[in-house]
């Protein structure tokens, strides 16, 4: 099966997952505090769970001494995308909005939409690229993106040291570095049969358990937060539609160009990497740029709006791209 077509069926399942969530809120299934404890389990839980059983049975010192680069890719992505952002944003609206603007296009969906479609792609060694790039998109977004937004990044680094995302993935870094054999604990035919051996087998599959609710559940999240979201299809703004072009098409082909450019070059990615790459520069809004704009005196509609859009054409836009890198 082309990767296009696997893309494809993986964003179109997790669109229904969306759509359900939409459609639980716009019937009052799910209220507002409930669409907020569903956000909480998935970040401040079941995703700290999956990073870390994930880095525990992935990661050994080869893999990372092969890997060290990929917290550092999310730089260059945010850079392409706001220098064309620079460049096309001002044939979109004006100048109140502009920062909001740019700061829609350059903080892609890293972890929650890309994470299943790389893993279906590419296995363990998929879910680890993104895993380890999210270190580095989630200091890019608490320090670019604030000062794209704002221009005060003091309060975000203090949210930053306290991202459980980020502690769970170097603990489970540290610990797989120190403790080689823990990564063992996941396989329950390779446990050893003491009580020290059975009592970390049964953490690390309970921790398992909990991490492989993340993506359903943070999909359903995704669409209880866009069914709170109103929507005038007949009043969109122009800047919307800048938002919706650049974040979705504009930024990811100039991203293909300039890899195919480096290429060319001599420098050039290991497969896996390159390809989950252009996945990530291709996503939509990230869903927490809502908050976001609302905490540091963004247009707060603007950016729900953008999350909307670009989550509904991104199922054509990133297969589209996939086809066409392939």
């Amino acid at each position: 099966m082309s990767q296009s077509r696997v893309v494809l069926i993986k964003i179109a399942g997790m669109f229904l997952l969306i759509l359900a969530g939409w459609l639980a809120r716009r019937r009052g299934f799910l209220k507002d505090e409930a669409s907020g404890i569903l956000s909480r389990i998935v970040v401040d839980a079941a995703f700290p769970a999956l990073v870390f059983t994930q880095m525990l049975r992935t990661v050994d010192a080869h893999s990372l001494r092969q890997d060290w680069l990929l917290p550092l890719l999310p730089v260059p992505l945010v850079a392409i995308a706001y220098l064309v952002a620079r460049g096309i944003a001002p044939l979109f609206g004006g100048k109140a909005e502009r920062n909001t603007v740019l700061f829609l296009i350059t903080s892609p969906n890293w972890v929650f939409l890309p994470l299943p479609i790389a893993e279906a792609l590419y296995g363990n060694a998929g879910v680890r690229v993104i895993l380890l790039c999210n270190v580095g998109a989630q200091v890019a977004l608490w320090s670019i993106g604030v000062w794209i937004l704002h221009g005060r990044i003091s309060q975000a680094l203090r949210n930053l040291a306290t991202n459980i995302g980020l502690w769970a993935t170097g603990g489970g870094i540290a610990l797989a570095l120190v403790f080689p054999s823990l990564c063992q604990l996941g396989d329950l035919h390779a446990t050893s049969s003491s009580l020290s051996g059975i009592t970390g087998a049964a953490m690390i599959d309970a921790l398992t358990m909990l991490g492989s609710i993340t993506i359903p559940l943070s999909l359903l999240a995704i669409g209880a937060q866009l069914g709170a979201i109103p929507i005038s299809v007949h009043r969109l703004p122009a800047s919307l539609w800048g938002v919706v072009i650049v974040r979705l098409i504009a930024a990811p082909l100039v991203t293909v160009a300039l890899a195919a450019a480096l290429s060319g070059a001599g420098f050039r990615l290991p497969e896996v990497p390159r390809r989950v790459m252009l996945l990530v520069a291709a996503m939509p809004v990230a869903i927490v740029c809502s908050v976001m704009a609302e905490r540091y005196g963004g247009d707060t509609s603007l950016a729900a709006q953008a999350i909307f859009l670009t989550t509904l054409f991104s199922l054509v836009t990133v297969p589209a791209l996939f086809y066409l890198v392939s």
